[in-house]
């Protein structure tokens, strides 16, 4: 084969300050041959539009790290002014799925990050699935083909395998050896004229440099020669990744690539195609990684890492903006709570950290916490209401009942899915097991039996339903008076009623929780099977063998009903 010298190209990038972001100006080349800077390429234009991408793979479920980076990407857009565009990166045509898509496009639209261009949108740089962009990336293959930018390589796999081995051998860089950078046009026509299956590589000078300024990182550099000839256009006419990329950043006017740091590698090779087809290069930022609390990547070892799945969990989406925000990013004050509107006020890309960011789940548990508190009393009551009559619960999901046990429940309550915990609880009735426990004997020897005759005779007068009829402060009202009859207050008076009427030893507040306990029977609001009314815990309270529970103990009184005729 010919030898065809290569002119070596030294590629340099300085920034310039725009207000509120950095515009990429090309200040030096010395180039040759195969790398003519184009003047689109040197232009100074600071005053481009903003417009950013976000490019999922729709090959499984939207992982909190690829959400942050979509986050990103649209605070950037939105606080300067731009266009936010949501690009389908699906040419990985065995692992794509419709499905994935539409998961994608619900959680992003669920986490609120409404997107200016892109599927079920469409916009003027489309079509927006780089699937349906075939035909644009082999026009531009064949202008760098054209050009001189890209040869045809007919190296089998078996030579490409050997190449590598040679290279390991050699303690060089596993890179293309170049075998066919250098044919002549009668050897690339002689394997046509087979049919020779043939890849596209791109022609890498052996010499020079790369540097760019990272918008997070700062100045990165690479050097030319670890790099060798790399494909753009496999055998089966398919591009390869970095090529399509490119392609769609350039063709959809993209200004600024805001993307995870494992991306970084990628930007030499699409640097390289940007200069060869003139297209003027975006700024870059590669976001740090997501690490889980042992420093590690977060993966699904460490329980849940999909946007979806933190959804069926019962987290809400403004709390899990506002957490992600958190992951890498801060406005510099102590403020940790931020709402949507409030992010893309504050948000600017220089205070986005370098450094990874640890996933903390109690703390997004916590936060959780707080937005759903902070939601508006009306607003609450629907959501948990609703979750409530959709988990079997009770019947209805609004009345006087659900408003009651929201505002009673709403402090236990994290994850919207906690509510059908906190709620069952209260309805339950374990009283045996808690008049049995190691506590609950304590509460037995303080003369429980005198309490629960007590309760009977008022419950059978009448006094204790009138009292709950009036709600609170009716209750308040009667256990005052029952407590100077019995001569008890704090702790020895509360704690025995409630574990009689509510069957527990911990929970909410007692006179709350019996007010909504006696009015969840008399409204018939209850779904849950197995529900005790109040008038049934009475009946219980009847029937208790006082003598099993304290064998050799205090004396057992008579029966309420003796007492009281």
């Amino acid at each position: 084969m010919s030898s065809t010298a290569v002119s070596p190209s030294v590629l340099r990038l300085t920034f310039v300050r725009h207000p509120g972001f950095l515009i990429p100006r090309p200040r030096h080349f010395r180039c040759k041959r195969h790398f003519s800077v184009s003047a689109s390429a040197c232009s100074d234009d600071v005053h481009r539009p903003v417009r950013v991408r976000f490019a999922p793979s729709p090959t499984g479920n939207l992982h909190v790290g690829g959400a942050r980076t979509a986050l990103f990407n649209y605070l950037f857009a939105r606080s300067n002014g731009g266009k936010f565009v949501l690009r389908i990166e699906d040419t990985d045509l065995e692992r794509s799925t419709k499905q994935s898509e539409e998961a994608l496009l619900q959680d992003l639209t669920w986490l609120g990050l409404d997107w200016d261009e892109g599927p079920g949108v469409g916009g003027d740089y489309g079509p927006y699935r780089q699937s349906e962009r075939n035909s644009l990336y082999k026009n531009y293959a064949h202008k760098l083909l054209d050009s001189g930018h890209v040869y045809r390589c007919f190296c089998t796999t078996e030579e490409l395998e050997k190449m590598k081995e040679i290279a390991k051998l050699r303690q060089l860089p596993p890179v293309y050896s170049g075998k066919w950078a250098s044919a002549t046009e009668e050897e690339v026509q002689e394997e046509l004229s087979k049919g020779t299956p043939f890849t596209y590589r791109f022609r890498v000078p052996k010499e020079g440099s790369l540097k760019i300024n990272d918008l997070i990182r700062g100045e990165v550099s690479w050097n030319l020669d670890t790099l060798g000839d790399f494909v753009i256009m496999r055998s089966n006419g398919q591009p390869v990744y970095n090529f399509c990329v490119t392609v769609d950043d350039a063709s959809m006017a993209i200004s600024h690539v805001i993307r995870a740091e494992e991306h970084l590698p990628n930007t030499l090779r699409q640097a390289l195609i940007y200069k060869a087809l003139g297209f003027p290069m975006p700024s870059f930022a590669h976001v740090s990684l997501i690490l889980a609390p042992d420093r590690s990547k977060l993966s699904k070892r460490h329980g849940a890492t999909s946007v979806g799945q933190f959804k069926e969990m019962g987290y809400l989406p403004q709390a899990m903006v506002n957490y992600l925000a958190l992951l890498g990013w801060g406005d510099g004050t102590e403020n940790e709570f931020f709402a949507i509107e409030h992010l893309v006020q504050k948000f600017t890309i220089d205070r986005v950290n370098k450094s990874g960011a640890i996933f903390d789940s109690v703390k997004l548990r916590w936060m959780n916490g707080q937005h759903l508190r902070s939601l508006p009393s009306e607003d609450l009551t629907k959501l948990i209401g609703e979750r409530w009559k959709n988990a079997g619960i009770i019947k209805e999901s609004e009345g006087p009942f659900v408003n009651e046990a929201v505002q009673l429940l709403k402090d236990g309550i994290d994850l919207i899915t906690d509510a059908d915990k906190v709620l069952s609880n209260l309805l339950a009735y374990p009283l045996q097991d808690s008049l049995s426990s190691s506590e609950g004997r304590a509460v037995v020897e303080d003369k429980l039996t005198e309490v629960s005759a007590s309760l009977l005779s008022a419950y059978d007068s009448g006094d204790l339903i009138l009292a709950l009829e009036e709600g609170p402060s009716g209750w308040q009202k009667w256990v005052k008076s029952f407590g100077k009859s019995l001569k008890r207050k704090g702790k020895s008076l509360f704690m025995p009623l409630r574990v009689l009427l509510t069957g527990k030893l911990h929970g909410p507040d007692i006179g709350s929780s019996i007010v909504l306990l006696y009015k969840a029977g008399k409204l018939d609001v209850v779904a849950e099977p197995g529900f005790i009314t109040l008038e049934e815990r009475i009946d219980m309270i009847r029937q208790i063998d006082w003598e099993s529970l304290n064998p050799g103990g205090q004396p057992i009184l008579e029966p309420a009903a003796s007492i009281s005729s």
